[in-house]
């Protein structure tokens, strides 16, 4: 090294044009800063009241389109584990109030996006949170693993897996016997007497499990009968299977068997019948 050349210094602050973003990342980071403090300032003069929060929550469980939102299932050694939605947890967050809750894109890079979900109850400023790796990919069951490239894409795929992740912090910040009080709210509705007659929400139910891939057939062979006959108990039960289904929570073959086509078996039973009386003839 000769004595003009001089090593470049780690600890030194780096050139005037290199302070562009940060300024821009301080400027945020203050503007942040200051509008946590104004929540917890309003929370403070501006407390829940329990009461009237669980009230609210029961009266939105007792409308039939949000209950029929509000739950899903999934199984589980054998058994059916049902629990509250992501909907059902949005809203009650919403009505115990002084509750901030929601998911961010820390970044994105090829291939992956760094998420963040939390929820945060500004009263006793307590915080949930969890950050994760979303893979720009989509399993499709039927053509296998799909990269994706688009933007909407990507977006839809980063809210649906962040979906869960935020039910999860929303339930780990409110009370659980505000939540099993709504869930049992929920069912209480759902099995309950309703405007619509059932067998209009019996043949609309198995529209939306049309719609899923899930045949009529499979429907009846799951409850072991006609679905026209089925109670408001085991809809009840159908809606929390379609609710798992359709947030991306299960997938059909975790809850019905395939069913062959009917004509073909018909032919193929009825070809096995000739058979048998020509050899009994015989």
């Amino acid at each position: 090294m000769t004595e003009n050349q001089l090593t470049s210094n780690p600890f030194a602050l780096p050139k005037k044009h290199d302070h562009i973003n940060q300024g821009v990342v301080e400027i945020e980071s203050n503007k942040a800063v200051a509008e946590a403090q104004g929540k917890l300032v309003i929370a403070k003069r501006f407390p829940r009241d329990e009461i009237t929060a669980y009230e609210k929550l029961i009266t939105a469980c007792s409308r039939r389109n949000f209950a029929e939102k509000a739950t899903y299932s999934y199984p589980r050694s054998g058994s059916t584990i049902s629990g509250p939605s992501i909907r059902l947890a949005e809203e009650a967050a919403r009505c115990w109030g002084n509750v901030d809750f929601g998911i961010k894109e820390l970044s994105q890079k090829e291939g992956e996006s760094e998420m963040l979900a939390y929820c945060w109850d500004m009263e006793t400023n307590v915080m949930s949170s969890q950050q994760f790796v979303v893979h720009h990919v989509l399993d499709t069951k039927k053509d296998g693993i799909k990269k994706l490239t688009t933007q909407r894409d990507i977006y839809e795929n980063n809210a649906n897996m962040a979906g869960r992740r935020l039910r999860a912090r929303i339930l780990a910040i409110l009370p659980p016997d505000l939540i099993d009080a709504a869930v049992k709210q929920c069912r209480k509705t759902l099995a309950g007497s309703a405007d619509t007659p059932l067998e209009d929400r019996i043949q609309n139910m198995v529209a939306a499990f049309k719609k899923l891939s899930v045949r009529r057939e499979m429907l009846e062979q799951r409850l072991g009968h006609d679905v026209s006959k089925s109670t408001n108990e085991e809809l009840a039960e159908l809606v929390g299977i379609y609710n798992s289904i359709k947030d991306h929570l299960t997938v059909p073959a975790d809850w019905f068997d395939p069913i062959q086509d009917t004509q073909k078996t018909r032919s193929i039973n009825d070809k096995m019948k000739e058979i048998e009386e020509h050899a009994d003839n015989v």
